[in-house]
């Protein structure tokens, strides 16, 4: 399996931690980065809106969002399209998930594919914050499917936060991720493995309830993520020689930085292969793996692996491990 493009879409409002601050929520930009390392984040919502009502009211958000799902995702959409060199007609099968859908029925893809302005199959393949190992392990297994399939996840969950509440306001930020991935025309960043599995005891550790906001057991969840993300990179790494072991790029789910330094600590991997923008944007959901691999898709070089590791609510977690060859995916 292949990648040929990879596409991301963050809203231009800036959520930074001077609005944090003036929210009078008992927080600050020292209290901030000590515990989650996060600078800044974007939002669909309207700054004003926040200020004003602190989103006490989620059902509200939708109203005044400035952007759909099905807007940011094209957005994404048409960056991975580009940088795959194809036509959005070219598609043949559009994928999506979210942690926050617009609707139950019908499926976002839908939505997105609209958007795009093309008549394909459309469904969703949802789990969360884990969507795009859970999407790629899928196609993995997969045959007969067309020459292009997009898979996006637009992830605008600013509109299910407490804003009175510090420990939710400072984690989220909004982004939408794409990529464009093929099973029979190689590319030059070839899927060597993927994995996905759940433990569906913990169902209620991360929970965005349906018109209500978003809650978990932050401790759980940490240690959750930090072990589950180390097993990902620990058995994904079995398939890279021990002398290219060196050039593995890591990029996480980015829920905090301070969990992802943990990560980096117990895996032995080098600043400098890991790949991450949770201090800029904020746990943008499925979406934040995704768009640092679209952030650094031009510094990819041949020889590369790279690594994918996510966990999410489900409690699910999953990865992928590629390897950048050259342009004809050998």
């Amino acid at each position: 399996m292949f990648i040929h493009g990879a596409g991301h879409f963050h809203p231009e409002n800036v959520i930074d931690n001077k609005f944090l601050e003036d929210l009078d929520i008992e927080t600050n930009d020292s209290w901030i980065m000590e515990r989650v390392g996060i600078r800044s984040r974007r939002t669909v919502l309207p700054l004003e809106y926040i200020r004003q009502t602190k989103n006490e009211n989620p059902s509200l958000a939708r109203e005044v969002s400035i952007y759909t799902n099905a807007e940011t995702g094209a957005k994404a959409a048409r960056m991975a399209a580009d940088r795959a060199g194809i036509s959005l007609s070219s598609i043949g099968l559009v994928i999506s998930g979210s942690c926050t859908p617009e609707f139950a029925c019908p499926a976002e893809a839908c939505t997105i594919a609209n958007e795009l302005g093309i008549k394909v199959p459309a469904f969703d393949i949802n789990s969360a914050c884990s969507s795009l190992a859970a999407q790629l392990n899928f196609l993995f297994s997969m045959n007969d499917l067309p020459d292009y399939v997009l898979l996006v996840n637009p992830e605008n969950n600013t509109r299910a936060i407490n804003y009175s509440d510090r420990t939710q306001a400072v984690l989220w930020g909004d982004c939408s991720s794409a990529l464009i991935v093929s099973k029979r025309i190689p590319s030059f960043l070839r899927v060597i493995e993927t994995c996905f599995t759940s433990n569906p005891q913990g169902w209620d550790k991360v929970m965005f309830p349906v018109g209500k906001h978003f809650s978990q057991d932050g401790r759980t969840v940490q240690r959750f993520a930090i072990k589950k993300t180390v097993e990902v990179i620990r058995n994904l790494c079995r398939l890279v020689p021990k002398d290219r072991l060196e050039s593995l790029k890591f990029i996480g789910h980015q829920a905090n930085l301070m969990m992802l330094n943990s990560v980096c600590e117990y895996a032995e991997i080098a600043s400098e292969n890991h790949y991450f923008n949770v201090d800029k944007f904020g746990n943008t959901g499925a979406a934040g793996a995704p768009s640092n691999l679209s952030l650094n898709w031009q510094s990819l070089c041949v020889g590369d692996f790279v690594l994918l590791a996510v966990v999410g609510s489900g409690l699910s977690w999953g990865g992928a491990l590629m390897e950048v060859g050259n342009n004809d995916g050998l």
